[in-house]
């Protein structure tokens, strides 16, 4: 009988969608995916697939399969496997048993794809490169990819021998089903945050001018702060600046010593990042001191920026083509300004990311990701377990791109 993709990802498909949903009941936020893990290495062990467990702070696991012949390359394939601190509102069947937590980014869909793509290639008659399998935990907020690549997933520390170059996707609300999206470059934001603590001299409301005031010092603050985009950027060349909250004062009628602004920079180019980071801090200071407070800016560095390796990207293109179809296949004109750790395997070797439709057909909008009311569309996982099949079995490579000597 002969071995046919689409006939192996059919039969793959029952038993990945039981894990999603297992996974949306149980959902687990950063670095503590413990159950979720397990669920992981069952499977695997089920498909009798070598892993290693145990890794990004205790909840990464990383599986591999070998090549049936010589002469490939490594192809590493990645998913991520954390939650939310949303409470969940879809109304499921599957919804989420933990008040507060749920799989509002479609992780629990990204875990299911990438198993299937393993119980598919587990059983493909031949499979011409040495492959990994990166299940990886706290990509929402705590550098999972970083842990994973400082742990050895990547360098064949581990496991197998070093990945020469990386795929990864993600479920995406803006495209419909059937469709994937890339771009060359410069796919996602790097992710920097802020803290502006505007420190004055507290006094009574009835009596302002006996204190600095930092409430009122703040309000200058952010709205001097919109000058960074507006004044100081080239309006070709794409910036976000947001104060997203605002703390200080407990009586309506206390002027408070401080005001604590949060909030976000989102940058392009390390040049662009480095420049935000020290208008921010100028715009910030000065704007402080001339309304007679004073400002300390704290720093959380983010997540670099995800670039996707052009000559990856266009074997991605080229294969998926050919699968899906031309038209299936878009380029994004412009990066997305939200962030992702995809990026910090792009630090070590070629990476590639797509976004994966998973609007209904004949649907105008579907729930945005980290919307109370988003679910990864379980019909999404065919698609993206047949695109990751696809990468891993075209014999053509990327020799030119192999990382070891």
């Amino acid at each position: 009988m002969t071995w046919r993709l689409d006939d192996a990802v059919a039969r793959a498909i029952p038993a990945a969608l039981a894990i999603r949903h297992d996974l949306h009941r149980h959902p687990e936020t950063c670095y503590t995916e413990h159950r979720t893990a397990a669920q992981i290495q069952a499977r695997l062990s089920a498909l009798e697939v070598e892993f290693v467990g145990g890794l990004a702070r205790g909840t990464g696991t990383l599986a591999w399969l070998p090549a049936t012949q010589p002469g490939g390359n490594c192809i590493a394939l990645r998913a991520d496997i954390d939650a939310l601190p949303i409470h969940e509102e879809t109304g499921l069947e599957y919804a989420s048993t933990f008040p507060g937590r749920m799989h509002a980014c479609g992780h629990d869909g990204h875990t299911a794809t990438l198993l299937a793509t393993i119980d598919v290639l587990r059983h493909a008659p031949t499979r011409p490169h040495d492959l990994l399998f990166l299940f990886q935990p706290a990509e929402e907020g705590g550098a999972g990819g970083l842990a994973m690549v400082e742990d050895g997933a990547l360098d064949g520390r581990v496991l197998g021998r070093p990945a020469d170059f990386i795929y990864g996707l993600h479920g995406w609300n803006e495209a419909a089903l059937g469709e994937v999206i890339t771009r060359d470059g410069a796919l996602m934001a790097a992710t920097d945050s802020f803290a502006i603590h505007v420190i004055g001299r507290g006094a009574h409301a009835a009596a302002p001018h006996t204190g600095a005031d930092p409430v009122l010092a703040s309000a200058h603050v952010i709205t001097a702060l919109q000058s960074v985009v507006a004044r100081n950027m080239d309006p070709a060349e794409a910036m976000v600046v947001t104060v997203a909250n605002i703390h200080g004062g407990l009586a309506d009628n206390v002027i408070p010593d401080r005001v604590t602004l949060g909030g976000t920079l989102r940058t392009l180019t390390d040049r662009d990042r480095a420049f935000g980071r020290d208008r921010i801090q100028a715009i910030a200071e000065g704007t402080a001191q001339a309304l007679g407070c004073r400002a300390e800016v704290e720093w959380r560095e983010g997540y670099p920026v995800t670039r996707n390796e052009p000559r990856a990207t266009e074997r991605f293109r080229r294969i998926v083509r050919a699968r899906l179809g031309e038209s299936a296949v878009q380029d994004r004109a412009h990066p997305v300004m939200g962030g992702e750790d995809f990026s910090y395997y792009g630090l070590q070797i070629p990476a590639s990311f797509f976004f994966l439709g998973v609007r209904p057909v004949g649907e105008a909008t579907y729930p945005n990701l980290h919307s109370p009311q988003f679910d990864f569309n379980d019909n999404a996982i065919a698609i993206g377990a047949g695109c990751f099949a696809a990468l891993a079995l075209d014999p053509e490579g990327l020799p030119e791109l192999v990382a070891r000597p």
